[in-house]
Order: C-alpha cells, then structure tokens, then sequence
C-alpha cells in the first residue's frame, strides 16, 4: 500500500509537468480547446471559418485547425435522415476550408460518398428485406407461443412491430448492418485527421 499517491502527491506531480512543459505544448493546450469551440460554432451558427481562423496568429493556427478538424470530423456520420446529411456537407464544407490538402481531402471525401451512396441506396434496400424477414420471423414465433398456449387469436390482429423482442432484434440487426460502413467511415476519418 505504501505505492499508492495521495491526491495531494498527485496534483503536485501534475503542476511539476506543467511547469517542465515546452512552449509548443503550452500552445497546443491553448489552441486546440478554442478550434474545438470555433467548429462548434460553425456548425451550430455557421460563422465563417476562414474569417475566424485570420483572426489567429500563425503559430496558433495548426492547433486551431487541429481542433477544429477533430470536431468537424466526428460530425460526419452515416446519412440516416436530411438533417446528418445537411451536417455532413456542412462538416465536409468546413474540412475543405481549413485544410491545405484539398486534392488529398477530396479524395478522401469521395470514397466517403460512396460510403453514403452505397448505404442510402442497397443499404436501405437490406435493411427493408431484413426489416421484413424479421418481422415475419418474430410474427410466427408469436403465433405458435400463442398456439402452444392455447389462445384462439382468430382475428386478433398482433402488432409484431411493437413487440419487445422484435424491437430489440431489429436494433441488433440494425447495428451489425450499419457497422460494416461505420468501419469504413471511420478509416477515412482516421485518414482525413492525417492530411494536412
């Protein structure tokens, strides 16, 4: 037990790196707190990014692009309605603006459109089979329960879309089909942080 720290040993600890810390580290913890607010504000009151980033003197500004990347890339997402679409060309807008590799950029942003494509397009498409294989499963697992049981359902109309198990199976179901795009949207964001 003598290993263990007190709180108080661990603060001091902490303030002692502070003071060791180089002046590059002391920007970066600057800088990059206020690049992950500035791209909160563009994308919740779009203020314009290159207007903002010129109010930065040069050596703050790769943190503030730093930060600014890593929120705009974390709010690129797959398309499930109009509003992550509209946010997603709003992110990818802004990534445009803040970062010097436009070519390496679009590259990037183009396999992530597929990515978009191919899941609004034969994704939705497998999910509306899915959707209703399921729901036939779940709807004769529940009629022969009730047979089992002995109830007469003769003309009792069983709603399987709001029945717990059919809910739940369809989340999972949902979740194993979406992560196979989740994985590729989330190699090119790992590769659009990398570009400069």
């Amino acid at each position: 037990m003598g290993d263990m720290k007190s709180a108080l040993e661990l603060a001091m600890e902490k303030i002692e790196k502070l003071d060791k810390a180089t002046d590059e580290e002391r920007l970066k913890w600057k800088y990059v707190p206020e690049g992950e607010k500035l791209a909160v504000r563009y994308i919740k009151h779009g203020c314009n990014l290159v207007v903002e980033m010129s109010r930065y003197e040069e050596n703050a500004r790769r943190y503030i692009i730093e930060g600014a990347a890593d929120i705009l890339t974390r709010n690129i997402n797959l398309p499930k309605d109009d509003s992550v679409r509209k946010n997603n060309r709003k992110a990818m807008d802004g990534l445009k603006n803040l970062k010097s590799d436009k070519v390496g950029v679009e590259n990037v942003f183009s396999k992530m459109r597929y990515i978009f494509n191919h899941y609004m397009e034969q994704g939705e498409q497998q999910r509306k089979q899915a959707y209703e294989r399921l729901k036939t499963e779940v709807k004769a697992g529940v009629q022969e329960k009730l047979q089992q049981q002995l109830v007469s359902f003769v003309g009792a109309s069983i709603d399987i879309e709001r029945q717990p198990q059919f809910q739940e199976e369809w989340r999972k179901i949902q979740i194993q089909m979406d992560s196979q795009y989740l994985k590729h949207l989330d190699e090119y964001k790992q590769e659009l942080l990398g570009i400069a």
